[in-house]
């Protein structure tokens, strides 16, 4: 392994955000006492996340909450390749696998790229600081070799053009599809499925009915983009999550493309649902989950404009007349039973009238009769 050492420049200092030393107390926590220690990756992965390498004053600092003497968290520091020692580009690190699949299939045009357009050595910033680079050991999706990872993400099936492309389109802001770059799903057959593709082989058994020829695929181009918003509408977006199949993640990337509102997913042609599908990477998530369908409910029970407006000024809205208001519900019983004035009313009686003429029925009855209560 080659040698590591800190970066010969540091910074002064060093301090966890409030929201980060809250967290760090969280996982210490996890701990036994005296065991607090174990908790070393874990704050210096946080710390890394915060200012984007791990610096001296970091170390230091960690070493301190943890009461640990600093050349122990320095050799974790250095021992771990996932921890950066030096300052990495703002816009994005970039780490290229250079492991035995990636190398045949074309790494090494994708360390050009980087030394032609970022710098010419690793773990150096590109003259505006925006990039920086550096070649790792196998990242795990050597199906769709060659690859790179940045940040969180993977982008697969590169060839020298694309990558060049995807490190333009980052230095631009413009929004990148992780995963495959071609025709390809996650790490599927290129160009879709090859075996098992025969209709006649999902035939039921008597239906002479004749199958249905595969459907083609469908090219899409940026023409068929959804048009997106500059931001939510009164400043508050939909919560998107409330659509079947859409996740933190890729509500995310539908804000990334200006998609805040159920209203914008609801208008979707079907040229504009291939190029989201063909950009989650997700072919037939949004029609077989229904996306538009359940838009198109939730926009008609979102509050109207007048509320959104009314929730974010404070202010009332005129009441129209001419619209029925609906009646406010009664508050429930303190013993868990429906308040008198949401019982219903039956025949011009209250549940609770009905049940007390009952009562009176009975003991009249059990008066006329003595001998039955004998």
């Amino acid at each position: 392994m080659a040698l590591r050492r800190l970066a010969e420049v540091q910074p002064e200092s060093f301090a966890f955000t409030e929201a980060n030393a809250a967290w760090a107390e969280e996982e210490i926590a996890k701990y036994p006492e005296g065991r607090q220690a174990s908790a070393v990756i874990a704050l210096l992965w946080r710390a890394q996340a915060q200012e984007g390498w791990v610096t001296e004053p970091a170390i230091e600092v960690v070493a301190d909450i943890l009461d640990m003497p600093k050349i122990r968290v320095l050799e974790v520091a250095t021992f771990y390749t996932m921890f950066n020692l030096e300052p990495v580009g703002r816009t994005a690190h970039i780490q290229v696998c250079g492991t035995t699949p990636c190398w045949l299939r074309g790494a090494n045009d994708l360390k050009e790229v980087c030394r032609n357009k970022i710098n010419q050595e690793q773990f150096h910033l590109s003259p505006d600081g925006a990039f920086s680079w550096e070649e790792v050991e196998c990242l795990g999706a050597c199906v769709n070799a060659p690859m790179v990872l940045i940040g969180s993400d993977t982008f697969e099936d590169l060839t020298a053009e694309r990558f060049s492309q995807l490190i333009d389109d980052l230095a631009a802001g413009r929004p990148v599809k992780p995963g495959p770059q071609i025709d390809r799903q996650f790490s599927a057959p290129v160009g879709g499925p090859t075996t098992l593709t025969d209709p006649a082989l999902y035939a039921k058994e008597g239906d002479d009915t004749p199958p249905e020829p595969a459907a083609e695929t469908t090219v899409v181009s940026e023409a068929d983009k959804p048009e997106g918003l500059a931001g939510p509408r009164a400043g508050k977006a939909d919560d998107l999550k409330r659509i079947s199949g859409v996740g933190p993640k890729i509500e995310g990337i539908l804000h990334s493309l200006g998609v805040y509102h159920f209203d914008q997913i609801a208008a979707w042609e079907p040229r504009q649902v291939a190029w989201v599908d063909d950009f989650l990477s997700f072919k037939g998530r949004v029609v077989r989950e229904d996306w538009i369908g359940q838009a198109k409910d939730l926009a008609k029970a979102a509050p109207s404009t007048d509320e959104t407006a009314s929730a974010a000024t404070g202010e009332d809205v005129p009441i129209d007349a001419s619209k029925p208001q609906a009646a406010a519900p009664s508050p429930p019983d303190p013993n868990g039973q429906v308040s008198q004035q949401a019982e219903k009313v039956a025949d011009g009686q209250t549940t609770r009238e009905r049940k007390e003429e009952k009562t009176d029925e009975t003991a009249k009855n059990a008066a006329d009769n003595p001998e039955v209560q004998d």
